[in-house]
């Protein structure tokens, strides 16, 4: 498990879903400069975002069961 994992599966429910509609907001915003032409810092970033996003839903998922 990663350390990123580890740091989550920490994290209640209510936290983890905030956030999620953090990253949300964010993968937006990038997605957005990337559609108006605009080079993006760091463009690993929207991956690294798109897997965090992931990881969250997994945990949720298994917090539910």
């Amino acid at each position: 498990m990663t350390k990123k994992a580890k740091l989550l599966k920490g994290l209640s429910k209510a936290e983890l879903k905030s956030k999620l509609s953090e990253l949300d907001l964010e993968l937006i915003k990038l997605n957005a400069q990337v559609a108006t032409g605009t080079a993006l810092k760091n463009p690993s970033q929207v991956r690294d975002i798109k897997k965090n996003i992931a990881r969250i839903k997994t945990l949720l998922k298994e917090k539910e069961q």
